[in-house]
């Protein structure tokens, strides 16, 4: 009983400093804009955003979800890709000197200077906000996993020499298990990213179904304040 008293002390101290912080902030910003009657058009108070979550739930819903279906295509394809990338650069320095510094171009380049290049070659939107959100996520994958699977302990890779592994059994039961960490690393920050990327891509390829990216790009435009830092709050909460 004494356990699970304290492991449940530990989980309200994992969740209460940031909850309390949370708390503090948005009554110190509703009291700033109420006491200094700051107008919503300059910068809304905590209740006239949540006001807004209520009057444009529904467009903000269905935003949400086309940047969602984009986010967890892109976020798969490129775990799938950055993980076989990750996996091929290992099998030969040849192909790894020859191949990461064209990965690390990739990821060094913004992706507002790529997405006019994306706009001419792919007519398709919904595959535009897809390759735009898997460039920005893809590096981190294939960086972490190729730095688990090179950091494998060399006294395990002798043991399954004298043991006459084969590649793939070296594969399979050694550097795999050994790298799944660091991979598990990659996959956590390219989560993060890719919502970035499928926001950005949204603002440019503005066509078809009215994604996070572009009610944040109109609420700009319209100088709706309010509207404009609710949807920031809803992307927020998503990327979390």
């Amino acid at each position: 009983a004494s356990g699970a008293t304290t492991a449940r002390w530990n989980k309200i101290a994992n969740f209460a400093p940031p909850l309390v912080v949370g708390v503090l902030v948005i009554a110190g910003w509703e009291a700033f804009c109420r006491v200094f009657s700051i107008p919503s058009y300059l910068f809304p108070a905590p209740s006239q955003i949540a006001s807004v979550f209520v009057s444009d739930a529904p467009v903000l819903m269905k935003s949400l979800w086309v940047t969602l279906r984009v986010t967890l295509i892109a976020l798969g394809l490129s775990v799938v890709i950055g993980s076989a990338v990750a996996f091929l650069f290992v099998q030969s320095p040849m192909i790894e000197r020859s191949l990461f510094p064209y990965a690390i171009i990739m990821q060094v380049t913004p992706i507002v200077a790529i997405a006019p290049l994306i706009i001419i070659l792919v007519k398709d939107t919904q595959l535009a906000l897809v390759i735009c959100a898997t460039i920005i996520a893809i590096f981190p994958i294939i960086a972490n996993t190729h730095f688990g699977l090179t950091s494998v302990d060399r006294g395990m890779h002798e043991l399954f020499t004298l043991s006459k592994a084969s590649r793939i059994q070296r594969l399979t039961k050694l550097e795999f298990p050994a790298a799944l960490p660091a991979m598990m690393t990659g996959f956590r920050t390219a989560s993060g990213l890719v919502v970035v990327g499928a926001i950005i891509g949204d603002m440019f390829f503005a066509k078809g179904e009215p994604g996070i990216g572009t009610l944040l790009d109109v609420y700009r435009a319209r100088l709706q304040s309010d509207d404009l830092i609710g949807a920031i709050v809803l992307a927020s909460l998503f990327g979390i």
